[in-house]
């Protein structure tokens, strides 16, 4: 009856009680994001992993921060996962968690801050110190209708801060920018003209080399967008009067970031990797990761679905991308919600039937899914598994099953090993 109720209500409406409820959390709270630096990143792809270069830089720097992600939270030295589901909090747990954060003395709050709380008012009150944008491709479209509706979500969070990190590539990367005194810094990987450009890349494969204005600076996970993912957080550090010498110490020390290109190692010479990918853009970007680390005759399985009540239309999208560049393609559940989930993996079957050139299996059940995969490898293959990343739950209508996707491959290459 709930879920009806609130789908009956148009968003705009729904949007005034979310504005009308930060409201009084913040002056419930004492409006607490006033005595915090609060550091807000935005983005399609690289949020979660932005989040964490800057947090890391900023403990480096001496600094005592709070951390809100998709993943984790953080307050001073106590850490617990994130098993909401949600990028951001409602307003009232936001507002109840900076005050925590303003109470146990910490000076900066780092906040992943989704399209969805910002046109709903979420984080009204909240006094961004700098805005971050890792970069913005097709997402979220179910809710937003249009990608210009989407991009304008996504500016509301540079209209709220004092100072802004934009990602140059991103399609007219001035719009993001509040007006021309807000002092900004553009980053790039491509373009020399910006502010924080990286050359010299060299891109390994298990970790990545780049330098910034002559330092050199070390990252212990692969991937051309981690790059970029650096870049945001360096000009964040940048912003925040950091040395660049204490962000190379930070970002050189950080061994990886848990369901982002993450590794599961294992005796059989598979190269497992467990990644939160969910769009089209994300597809592209962690094939031209590992593509050109293919070893001759070696093969790429890849096992993925879509997530429920989501843009329907990049489904058929994912599925071309990955049967154009695997070698085998592995369709399964993942989070339908009320959604029916085998017309999920209809959709997405539409981009596999134009493109598979190789094999093509459709499992339902996640778990056996990812034991095929597994039971296909072959020493020196990549076995790519998406759309979960570290999450701990799957959500089935309103349903939330434990699930750990790093541990449920560990117990399946337990039973082969067996």
């Amino acid at each position: 009856m709930k879920r009806f109720f609130s789908q009956a209500i148009p968003q705009g409406l729904k949007n005034y009680y979310h504005l009308a409820q930060a409201f009084f959390a913040c002056v419930y709270f004492r409006f607490p994001a006033r005595e915090l630096k609060v550091i807000g990143v935005t983005g399609t792809n690289g949020k979660t992993t932005t989040v964490q270069f800057i947090a890391r830089i900023l403990e480096r720097a001496g600094k005592k921060i709070a951390v809100a992600s998709t993943i984790n939270f953080q307050i001073g030295a106590r850490k617990w996962e994130n098993a909401s589901k949600f990028t951001t909090l409602s307003p009232w747990k936001l507002q109840k968690f900076l005050r925590e954060a303003a109470e146990a003395g910490c000076e900066y709050a780092v906040i992943e801050t989704s399209s969805h709380a910002l046109d709903q008012n979420r984080v009204w009150g909240v006094p961004y110190e700098i805005a971050v944008l890792t970069n913005v491709t097709r997402e979220h479209l179910d809710y937003h209708h249009t990608m210009a509706q989407y991009r304008r979500a996504k500016r509301k969070l540079f209209l709220q801060a004092k100072r802004a990190v934009i990602n140059l590539n991103t399609e007219n990367p001035e719009y993001f920018r509040a007006n021309s005194q807000q002092p900004t810094l553009f980053y790039s990987i491509k373009d020399s003209r910006a502010d924080l450009f990286a050359d010299e890349i060299k891109l390994k494969k298990n970790d990545t080399d780049f330098s910034l204005d002559g330092t050199s600076f070390h990252l212990n996970i692969p991937g051309i967008f981690n790059v970029e993912n650096a870049l945001a957080a360096l000009g964040a550090a940048r912003l925040s009067g950091i040395d660049f010498s204490i962000a190379r110490e930070a970002l050189g020390n950080i061994a990886g970031v848990s369901g982002r290109m993450e590794r599961v190692s294992n005796t059989r010479g598979l190269n497992i990797i467990i990644d939160y990918a969910v769009t089209p853009d994300a597809f592209e970007k962690l094939y031209a990761s590992v593509l050109p680390f293919k070893l001759p005759g070696a093969k790429i399985i890849h096992v993925f679905g879509a997530c429920g009540e989501r843009d329907r239309g990049k489904r058929p999208e994912m599925g071309a991308i990955a049967s154009e560049h695997a070698d085998t393609v592995i369709l399964t559940n993942e989070d339908p919600y009320y959604e029916d989930a085998e017309r999920i993996l209809d959709e997405i079957e539409e981009g596999v039937n134009k493109n598979v050139t190789g094999k093509y299996f459709r499992i339902f059940d996640r778990r056996e899914a990812i034991a095929r995969a597994l039971a296909l490898a072959k020493s020196g293959d990549t076995v790519l598994i998406t759309g979960k990343g570290a999450e701990m739950t799957l959500a089935v209508r309103d349903k939330r099953i434990p699930w750990n996707e790093k541990r449920v491959i560990e117990e399946e290459l337990a039973k082969i090993s067996a």
